[in-house]
């Protein structure tokens, strides 16, 4: 990738000859790709009520199983992009679906927590490969006057995924098991395997930078202990040295992942591109708002089917009023955004987001749909006002010759954060659930099961399912509550970002 000190333009991608393209099916097929690996993030929740109860996975291993997927995407995304550069991006995504569906049919016949952990890891690795790879396809390939137009139905498929994923996935569960969620993946990836071999040419750029290997490392390496640690912290305890030491380690590799990059010519990232606070802000942003977002998900899909006792698509019905304010927002926010300035929409998107996590907060076993739906619909406004000036603010700070980086840092901000927010979020919830849960009189080994998982609990019945339900729920709350204080921090980084700049000028 690119530094901002180098000022030639970058070299245009080279494609090799071929029949005319069908610049609509490369849309549809690389569009379908990148549904299946962006919904694969929220599906699997709906089913994790399901999975529990089929492979006695605990709360902790159903954090991994969710979040093994998010982590390896994020971790891996800025190398596998550059390979798609330098070897060809129609191979990284025949490589990626190859790996994705390939890992989804072997998940579909595990009934291990461990082995599906490990096999949402390889899937992360496909989608990895994936995901850059369809964007720099649409790019490459598309001419000018229709690049733009192409890369806002790229942008709306991967905005609407996770919650078309989660309906898809409801729907399913009504009909199959679990293990249906993985084949959807199967059916997907094949589809897209197709497409691709018949419609989508080979891309790549002309003059490839050299790949830094050790800064990949760190960054994997550094994300991995950091979110590791987290996920791990109800097992031992947020005080415990192993928890301190872990994140501690992580946070020691990553910084020298940035002094790495700093003396490298071609790095991965760089980090004097956070110079520009606009560029700053929109990561940060984006990283906060789908921290939030995911970590909200893995929750509230528990606490509806646990918890309330509703059925998945029952479950994955009950959000819609999230999307339903999230899309007017999106649309009425470059308007507002032209009128008034970034700033006060931004900030105002962040801070309805946190509005809604405080509402949702409220919410009891018994509450009231009503609550649930007056929680959404501030959240999903926040999201949709939020999201256009963070993802604008990205891409239009950096030149044009930094194009790609922008498009790599808003899908590394988009992953991570939703890896951070599953990791902290899933550990904040195991961790109070674990510290209320009380079962005086209980056998040592009943209380143990209990205290593993709601969904163990759940299936003891009785006072035991009753006490399970109530920590549960003030698990939920304390973690919700987290996640409107991280919004809120969002809202006043992002006010200070844009403050300053203005002052500069």
């Amino acid at each position: 990738m690119l530094t901002p000190q180098q000022q030639s333009p970058a070299p245009a991608p080279a494609q090799t000859a071929g029949p005319a393209v069908r610049h609509g099916m490369v849309l549809a097929v690389t569009c379908l790709a990148l549904a299946a690996v962006v919904s694969a993030m929220a599906s699997l929740n709906i089913a994790l009520t399901d999975i529990a109860h089929d492979t006695g996975a605990n709360q902790t291993q159903l954090s991994w199983i969710i979040d093994a997927y998010s982590l390896v995407f994020a971790a891996l995304l800025l190398p596998a992009g550059a390979l798609g550069d330098r070897f060809g991006r129609r191979r990284a995504l025949l490589a990626g679906l190859v790996i994705f569906g390939a890992a989804s049919g072997l998940a579909a016949l595990t009934t291990d927590a461990v082995g599906l952990v490990a096999l949402r890891a390889v899937l992360g690795v496909g989608a990895a490969l994936v995901m850059p790879a369809t964007l720099s396809t649409i790019t490459g390939t598309f001419p000018r006057e229709q690049r733009a137009r192409a890369v806002g139905i790229w942008s709306a498929v991967a905005g609407a995924s996770a919650v078309l994923g989660l309906l898809v996935s409801g729907t399913l569960l009504e009909l199959f098991s679990w293990q249906s969620v993985f084949l959807l993946n199967v059916v997907l990836a094949l589809a897209a395997l197709a497409g691709t071999q018949r419609f989508v040419p080979e891309s790549a750029e002309a003059a490839p930078p050299p790949l830094d290997v050790v800064g990949a490392v760190l960054v994997a390496v550094g994300l991995a202990v950091v979110v590791y640690s987290i996920i791990e912290a109800p097992e031992h305890g947020w005080s415990d040295p192993v928890t301190l030491g872990g994140i501690g380690a992580g946070l020691v590799v990553l910084a020298g992942f940035v002094a790495w990059e700093l003396t490298r010519r071609h790095p991965l990232l760089d980090p004097r591109l956070f110079r520009n606070l606009r560029f700053t802000a929109g990561s940060v942003s984006i990283t906060l708002q789908f921290f939030t977002f995911f970590g909200f998900i893995f929750v509230i899909m528990q606490y509806l089917q646990l918890v309330r006792g509703d059925s998945a698509l029952v479950a994955a019905l009950s959000i819609l009023p999230m999307p339903a304010t999230m899309m007017p927002a999106s649309r009425l926010s470059p308007g507002l955004t032209a009128r008034f300035g970034a700033r006060g929409p931004w900030v105002l998107g962040l801070l309805s987001v946190a509005l809604g996590m405080v509402v949702l907060a409220q919410l009891e076993g018994d509450s009231p749909y009503w609550l649930m739906a007056a929680g959404l619909l501030p959240l999903g406004a926040g999201l949709g006002l939020a999201m256009t000036p963070a993802t604008t603010a990205i891409t239009d700070s950096l030149p044009k010759a930094l194009q790609n980086v922008g498009s790599a840092m808003n899908d590394l901000s988009r992953e991570l954060g939703g890896a951070l927010g599953i990791a902290v979020l899933g550990s904040v919830l195991g961790s109070t659930y674990r510290d209320r849960i009380s079962l005086p009189g209980a056998p040592a080994h009943v209380a143990e099961a209990a205290r593993s998982s709601l969904a163990a609990a759940t299936s003891m019945g009785g006072t035991v399912m009753e006490h399970a339900r109530t920590a549960f729920v003030e698990g939920m709350q304390t973690a919700l509550l987290a996640a409107a204080a991280v919004a809120v921090a969002g809202a006043f980084v992002v006010a200070g970002l844009l403050r300053r700049r203005s002052g500069r000028r």
